[in-house]
Protein backbone atom coordinates (compact mmCIF):
# COMPACT_ATOMS: atom_id res chain seq x y z
CA UNK A 1 0.00 0.00 0.00
CA UNK A 2 1.42 3.48 -1.00
CA UNK A 3 2.00 5.59 1.55
CA UNK A 4 -0.35 9.03 2.30
CA UNK A 5 1.55 11.63 1.50
CA UNK A 6 1.71 15.43 2.63
CA UNK A 7 3.44 18.98 1.16
CA UNK A 8 4.17 21.32 3.78
CA UNK A 9 4.68 25.11 2.52
CA UNK A 10 5.85 27.60 4.42
CA UNK A 11 9.07 30.07 3.85
CA UNK A 12 9.50 29.91 7.47
CA UNK A 13 11.89 26.97 8.56
CA UNK A 14 10.26 26.91 12.24
CA UNK A 15 7.12 26.36 11.15
CA UNK A 16 7.79 23.81 8.63
CA UNK A 17 9.79 21.96 11.38
CA UNK A 18 6.96 22.53 13.79
CA UNK A 19 4.46 21.29 11.28
CA UNK A 20 6.74 17.86 10.65
CA UNK A 21 7.21 16.98 14.29
CA UNK A 22 3.75 17.30 15.31
CA UNK A 23 3.00 15.08 12.03
CA UNK A 24 5.71 12.47 12.66
CA UNK A 25 4.96 11.59 15.84
CA UNK A 26 1.23 11.30 15.50
CA UNK A 27 1.26 9.64 12.16
CA UNK A 28 4.17 7.92 11.91
CA UNK A 29 3.39 6.40 8.63
CA UNK A 30 2.96 9.31 7.16
CA UNK A 31 4.92 10.82 4.25
CA UNK A 32 6.07 14.45 4.30
CA UNK A 33 7.28 16.89 2.05
CA UNK A 34 8.10 20.69 1.95
CA UNK A 35 8.65 23.36 -0.39
CA UNK A 36 9.77 27.10 0.77
CA UNK A 37 7.56 29.16 -1.05
CA UNK A 38 4.37 28.30 -3.33
CA UNK A 39 6.35 28.56 -6.79
CA UNK A 40 8.57 25.58 -5.48
CA UNK A 41 5.24 23.96 -4.32
CA UNK A 42 3.93 24.20 -7.23
CA UNK A 43 6.61 22.46 -8.88
CA UNK A 44 6.41 19.51 -7.18
CA UNK A 45 3.19 19.24 -7.63
CA UNK A 46 3.40 19.43 -10.69
CA UNK A 47 5.52 16.42 -10.96
CA UNK A 48 4.01 13.98 -8.08
CA UNK A 49 0.57 15.26 -6.45
CA UNK A 50 0.23 14.85 -3.10
CA UNK A 51 -2.56 13.82 -0.72
CA UNK A 52 -2.80 16.89 1.65
CA UNK A 53 -1.50 20.30 1.21
CA UNK A 54 -0.87 22.31 4.28
CA UNK A 55 -0.09 25.79 2.95
CA UNK A 56 1.33 28.78 4.47
CA UNK A 57 -0.71 32.24 2.97
CA UNK A 58 2.08 35.29 2.58
CA UNK A 59 5.07 33.94 1.08
CA UNK A 60 8.01 35.41 -1.31
CA UNK A 61 7.18 34.28 -5.54
CA UNK A 62 3.79 32.69 -4.96
CA UNK A 63 1.38 33.22 -2.23
CA UNK A 64 -0.81 30.47 -0.49
CA UNK A 65 -3.60 32.12 -2.28
CA UNK A 66 -2.31 31.69 -5.86
CA UNK A 67 -1.12 28.34 -5.61
CA UNK A 68 -4.71 27.07 -3.88
CA UNK A 69 -5.93 28.74 -6.97
CA UNK A 70 -3.68 26.97 -9.71
CA UNK A 71 -4.66 23.56 -7.62
CA UNK A 72 -8.13 23.64 -7.91
CA UNK A 73 -7.44 24.43 -11.87
CA UNK A 74 -5.56 21.12 -11.94
CA UNK A 75 -7.59 17.42 -12.65
CA UNK A 76 -5.32 15.81 -10.14
CA UNK A 77 -5.52 18.67 -7.50
CA UNK A 78 -9.45 19.39 -7.97
CA UNK A 79 -10.28 17.61 -4.64
CA UNK A 80 -6.72 17.49 -2.60
CA UNK A 81 -7.83 18.60 1.28
CA UNK A 82 -6.21 21.82 1.33
CA UNK A 83 -5.42 23.24 4.69
CA UNK A 84 -4.59 26.98 4.72
CA UNK A 85 -2.42 27.65 7.47
CA UNK A 86 -1.84 31.13 8.58
CA UNK A 87 -1.77 34.34 10.86
CA UNK A 88 -4.56 35.97 8.66
CA UNK A 89 -7.87 35.31 10.01
CA UNK A 90 -9.72 38.30 9.30
CA UNK A 91 -12.67 37.38 8.02
CA UNK A 92 -12.33 38.96 4.20
CA UNK A 93 -9.64 36.51 4.09
CA UNK A 94 -11.07 33.88 5.71
CA UNK A 95 -13.94 34.18 2.63
CA UNK A 96 -11.63 34.60 0.33
CA UNK A 97 -9.98 31.70 0.88
CA UNK A 98 -13.12 29.60 0.70
CA UNK A 99 -14.33 31.36 -2.72
CA UNK A 100 -10.80 30.00 -3.84
CA UNK A 101 -11.77 26.38 -2.81
CA UNK A 102 -9.72 25.72 0.47
CA UNK A 103 -10.68 22.48 2.63
CA UNK A 104 -9.87 23.94 6.00
CA UNK A 105 -8.51 26.49 8.21
CA UNK A 106 -5.69 26.57 11.02
CA UNK A 107 -5.14 30.10 12.65
CA UNK A 108 -1.42 30.66 13.58
CA UNK A 109 -0.29 30.52 16.35
CA UNK A 110 -1.31 26.78 17.06
CA UNK A 111 -0.63 23.96 19.15
CA UNK A 112 -0.21 20.31 18.01
CA UNK A 113 -3.88 19.44 19.23
CA UNK A 114 -5.18 21.77 16.49
CA UNK A 115 -2.75 20.69 14.23
CA UNK A 116 -3.12 17.27 14.07
CA UNK A 117 -7.39 17.54 14.41
CA UNK A 118 -7.78 19.51 11.47
CA UNK A 119 -5.09 16.74 9.67
CA UNK A 120 -7.54 13.73 11.11
CA UNK A 121 -10.81 15.51 9.38
CA UNK A 122 -9.00 16.13 6.18
CA UNK A 123 -7.67 13.12 5.89
CA UNK A 124 -11.07 10.83 6.83
CA UNK A 125 -12.91 13.30 4.44
CA UNK A 126 -10.57 11.98 1.38
CA UNK A 127 -10.76 8.79 2.66
CA UNK A 128 -6.74 8.39 3.44
CA UNK A 129 -7.20 8.06 7.19
CA UNK A 130 -7.90 4.10 7.24
CA UNK A 131 -4.43 3.89 5.50
CA UNK A 132 -2.27 5.58 8.20
CA UNK A 133 -4.05 3.76 10.99
CA UNK A 134 -3.27 0.89 9.59
CA UNK A 135 -0.08 0.91 10.01
CA UNK A 136 0.40 3.29 13.27
CA UNK A 137 -0.10 1.98 16.83
CA UNK A 138 -3.78 2.51 18.11
CA UNK A 139 -2.95 5.50 20.76
CA UNK A 140 -0.84 7.43 18.22
CA UNK A 141 -3.95 8.39 16.69
CA UNK A 142 -6.41 8.46 19.60
CA UNK A 143 -7.44 11.91 20.57
CA UNK A 144 -5.71 11.84 23.97
CA UNK A 145 -2.20 11.95 21.83
CA UNK A 146 -2.53 15.41 20.87
CA UNK A 147 -2.07 17.83 23.93
CA UNK A 148 1.48 18.41 22.99
CA UNK A 149 2.02 22.40 22.35
CA UNK A 150 5.11 23.86 19.98
CA UNK A 151 7.32 23.55 23.22
CA UNK A 152 7.13 20.08 23.71
CA UNK A 153 6.85 19.45 20.25
CA UNK A 154 10.48 20.85 19.56
CA UNK A 155 12.09 19.96 22.96
CA UNK A 156 10.50 16.62 23.88
CA UNK A 157 8.53 18.26 26.87
CA UNK A 158 11.69 19.52 28.60
CA UNK A 159 10.56 22.94 29.32
CA UNK A 160 12.68 26.18 30.35
CA UNK A 161 12.35 27.83 33.67
CA UNK A 162 11.42 31.55 33.69
CA UNK A 163 14.38 33.60 34.86
CA UNK A 164 15.62 37.30 35.76
CA UNK A 165 15.93 39.36 32.54
CA UNK A 166 19.91 39.80 32.47
CA UNK A 167 21.16 42.88 32.26
CA UNK A 168 20.52 44.63 29.02
CA UNK A 169 22.61 44.89 25.62
CA UNK A 170 22.59 47.41 23.37
CA UNK A 171 18.90 47.91 22.16
CA UNK A 172 17.89 47.22 18.54
CA UNK A 173 15.77 50.50 16.97
CA UNK A 174 13.04 51.04 18.96
CA UNK A 175 9.77 51.05 18.05
CA UNK A 176 7.24 54.21 17.62
CA UNK A 177 6.52 55.59 21.20
CA UNK A 178 2.86 54.54 22.37
CA UNK A 179 0.14 56.52 24.21
CA UNK A 180 0.37 57.16 27.65
CA UNK A 181 -2.79 54.97 27.63
CA UNK A 182 -0.88 52.17 26.03
CA UNK A 183 2.08 52.23 28.52
CA UNK A 184 1.12 49.50 31.06
CA UNK A 185 3.61 50.58 33.63
CA UNK A 186 6.52 53.43 34.66
CA UNK A 187 8.29 50.28 35.52
CA UNK A 188 8.36 48.41 31.71
CA UNK A 189 9.90 51.44 29.97
CA UNK A 190 8.12 50.64 26.59
CA UNK A 191 8.60 52.49 23.03
CA UNK A 192 5.78 50.36 21.47
CA UNK A 193 3.15 47.98 21.45
CA UNK A 194 1.17 45.63 19.76
CA UNK A 195 -0.62 42.61 20.56
CA UNK A 196 1.37 38.97 21.05
CA UNK A 197 -1.21 35.61 19.91
CA UNK A 198 -0.29 32.44 21.48
CA UNK A 199 -1.91 28.95 20.82
CA UNK A 200 -3.96 29.61 24.36
CA UNK A 201 -4.75 32.83 23.76
CA UNK A 202 -3.87 36.80 23.39
CA UNK A 203 -1.71 39.24 24.96
CA UNK A 204 -1.06 42.76 24.99
CA UNK A 205 2.92 43.47 25.18
CA UNK A 206 4.78 46.94 25.71
CA UNK A 207 8.10 46.73 22.82
CA UNK A 208 11.05 47.64 23.83
CA UNK A 209 13.36 47.21 21.10
CA UNK A 210 12.87 46.14 17.42
CA UNK A 211 15.25 45.12 14.62
CA UNK A 212 14.60 42.83 11.62
CA UNK A 213 15.46 39.62 13.25
CA UNK A 214 13.45 40.06 16.53
CA UNK A 215 11.86 41.42 18.74
CA UNK A 216 12.01 42.49 23.10
CA UNK A 217 8.26 42.62 24.39
CA UNK A 218 6.96 43.14 27.97
CA UNK A 219 3.93 41.28 28.64
CA UNK A 220 2.08 41.51 32.44
CA UNK A 221 2.37 38.34 33.85
CA UNK A 222 -0.82 36.19 33.71
CA UNK A 223 -1.87 32.60 34.89
CA UNK A 224 -0.48 31.19 31.71
CA UNK A 225 2.78 31.48 31.31
CA UNK A 226 4.45 32.20 27.74
CA UNK A 227 6.97 28.79 26.76
CA UNK A 228 9.89 29.47 25.45
CA UNK A 229 10.08 27.75 21.76
CA UNK A 230 6.27 28.49 21.67
CA UNK A 231 4.85 29.65 18.17
CA UNK A 232 2.99 32.88 18.37
CA UNK A 233 2.08 35.80 16.02
CA UNK A 234 2.94 39.39 17.03
CA UNK A 235 0.61 42.01 15.56
CA UNK A 236 1.60 45.32 15.06
CA UNK A 237 0.43 48.75 13.55
CA UNK A 238 1.65 51.60 11.57
CA UNK A 239 0.57 54.62 10.36
CA UNK A 240 -2.72 56.49 10.09
CA UNK A 241 -4.00 53.90 8.10
CA UNK A 242 -3.61 51.86 10.87
CA UNK A 243 -1.78 49.01 8.66
CA UNK A 244 -1.43 45.66 10.50
CA UNK A 245 1.46 43.39 9.74
CA UNK A 246 1.07 39.93 11.54
CA UNK A 247 4.58 38.63 11.72
CA UNK A 248 5.04 35.11 13.13
CA UNK A 249 8.00 33.59 15.06
CA UNK A 250 8.87 31.88 18.21
CA UNK A 251 9.70 32.76 21.56
CA UNK A 252 13.34 32.70 22.18
CA UNK A 253 13.74 33.42 25.66
CA UNK A 254 11.35 34.57 28.65
CA UNK A 255 12.13 36.15 31.72
CA UNK A 256 11.20 38.63 34.87
CA UNK A 257 11.55 42.05 34.02
CA UNK A 258 12.87 42.69 37.22
CA UNK A 259 15.33 40.90 39.16
CA UNK A 260 12.82 39.26 41.66
CA UNK A 261 10.59 36.00 41.56
CA UNK A 262 7.22 37.86 41.90
CA UNK A 263 8.27 40.23 39.37
CA UNK A 264 4.51 41.74 37.57
CA UNK A 265 6.33 41.50 34.25
CA UNK A 266 7.94 39.61 31.92
CA UNK A 267 10.31 40.11 29.53
CA UNK A 268 10.32 38.30 26.37
CA UNK A 269 12.18 37.94 22.91
CA UNK A 270 10.52 37.10 19.96
CA UNK A 271 12.61 35.83 17.10
CA UNK A 272 11.03 36.36 13.41
CA UNK A 273 10.79 33.73 11.00
CA UNK A 274 8.97 34.82 7.78
CA UNK A 275 11.02 35.58 5.31
CA UNK A 276 8.25 37.16 3.43
CA UNK A 277 10.12 40.83 1.51
CA UNK A 278 6.70 42.56 2.30
CA UNK A 279 7.04 42.02 6.25
CA UNK A 280 10.34 42.57 6.10
CA UNK A 281 9.62 46.00 4.85
CA UNK A 282 6.70 46.45 6.92
CA UNK A 283 9.40 46.18 9.73
CA UNK A 284 11.82 48.55 8.35
CA UNK A 285 9.62 51.13 7.83
CA UNK A 286 8.65 50.60 11.87
CA UNK A 287 11.89 50.72 12.66
CA UNK A 288 12.73 53.94 10.66
CA UNK A 289 9.35 55.42 12.45
CA UNK A 290 10.55 54.25 15.90
CA UNK A 291 14.06 56.06 15.54
CA UNK A 292 12.83 59.38 14.27
CA UNK A 293 10.22 59.07 17.13
CA UNK A 294 12.65 57.93 20.20
CA UNK A 295 12.97 61.07 21.67
CA UNK A 296 9.43 61.53 22.48
CA UNK A 297 8.64 60.23 26.34
CA UNK A 298 4.65 59.75 26.57
CA UNK A 299 3.16 62.75 28.33
CA UNK A 300 6.23 64.53 28.54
Amino acid sequence: MSKVSVLVVDDATFIRDLVKKGLRDHFPGIQIDEAVNGRKAQQMLARQPADLILCDWEMPEMSGLELLTWCREQDTLKTTPFIMVTSRGDKENVVQAIQAGVSDYIGKPFSNDQLVTKVKKALHRAGKLQALAASAPPKMLSTGAFANDSLSALTGGKAEVVKPAAAPKAAAAPAAAPTPAAKPSATTGGRGQGQLRLPAGSMACVIKALSLKEALLVVKRAELLPQVLESAVLDLEQGEAAETARLNGYLHAVAALEPKPDSEWLQLTFKFVDKDPQKLDYLSRLIARGTAQKHFVPGA
